[in-house]
């Protein structure tokens, strides 16, 4: 897996190569690029699609500069930059950041898809978003955390994957993104340095700026969501100039792990149509 020195620290990143359209895909809390791996088995046969993954906990170099929502948004900007990306489709699930980046540095997005994400008050999302803010306040909080997850009995209760996904997710996927948490300090030191400068506002600030993005964007939402409210999702539609609400079935907010065929479909559809 290639990697990229930034300037808050190296991550790594998945590219498919490729010439066809480009397409950058985000992931959330406690995942990598993996999230997206069916996603990307179908998408890279007609698209170049790139995942890096975030510093988010699953990340396995610790960044030079303590990660914060906004060290994020900047990082994601300065990735596209680096990579000399352009005509991009950003999509992101889970977390919010596409919106930021999509309000401060649309300079090189061609298109917006969020995907059952974070958005306006719901900022951390849920009961596992508040039992991970609370695990960063207490010393020890996030090693224990971890090791409740960790269990793979534990995995499908609501307040872990569980809440995320209809499916388990394979136990080696999990253990995946788990082992960086569980097995370095740094990365746990990362993962609650974020948590602890997260900005209630800055979802409400990035809404206020979608506003003026006038590029294509899709919204998917999934109906049976424990995370993410489903008037969030019409609200976020309703916002963007050239918004578009689809919404799906039997999946709640992982939907690359639920219905990784139908949104590969959907986003294949939807930069088709607005080329």
């Amino acid at each position: 897996m290639p990697d990229i020195r930034l300037t808050a620290g190296t991550i790594e990143y998945e590219d498919t190569d490729g010439d066809g359209p480009v397409v950058v895909l985000l992931h959330g809390l406690v995942h990598d690029a993996t999230v997206w791996r069916k996603v990307i088995a179908d998408l890279r046969t007609d698209h170049r699609v790139i995942a890096p993954t975030l510093p988010y906990g699953a990340h396995r170099r610790p960044l030079s500069r303590p990660p914060t929502p906004d060290v994020v948004n900047e990082l994601i900007a300065e990735f596209l930059e680096r990579l000399d990306l352009t005509g991009v489709t950003l999509v992101e699930n889970d977390c919010g950041r596409a919106q930021t980046v999509a309000a401060r540095h649309p300079e090189r997005l061609a298109r917006l898809a969020l995907i059952a994400c974070e958005a306006f008050d719901n900022y951390p999302p849920g009961l596992p978003g508040k039992l991970i803010g609370a695990a960063c306040r207490v010393p020890g909080g996030v090693s224990l955390l971890v090791r409740v997850l960790g269990l793979k009995p534990l995995r499908r209760l609501p307040v872990g994957i569980g809440a995320l996904t209809k499916r388990p997710v394979p136990d080696a996927v999990v253990d995946g993104w788990l082992r960086p948490l569980r097995t370095d300090p740094a990365v746990r030191r990362d993962f609650r340095h974020y948590h602890r400068h997260v900005r209630r506002g800055e979802l409400l600030e990035a809404a206020q700026g979608l506003r003026r993005f006038d590029r294509p964007a899709l919204v998917v939402w999934a109906l049976e969501d424990l995370m993410m409210p489903r008037v969030h999702g019409r609200r976020l539609a309703e916002l963007l100039p050239q918004g578009r609400l689809v919404e799906i079935e039997d999946t709640r907010t992982l939907i690359p792990e639920d219905q990784p065929e139908l949104l590969a479909s959907l986003l294949r559809e939807f930069i088709a149509d607005t080329r």
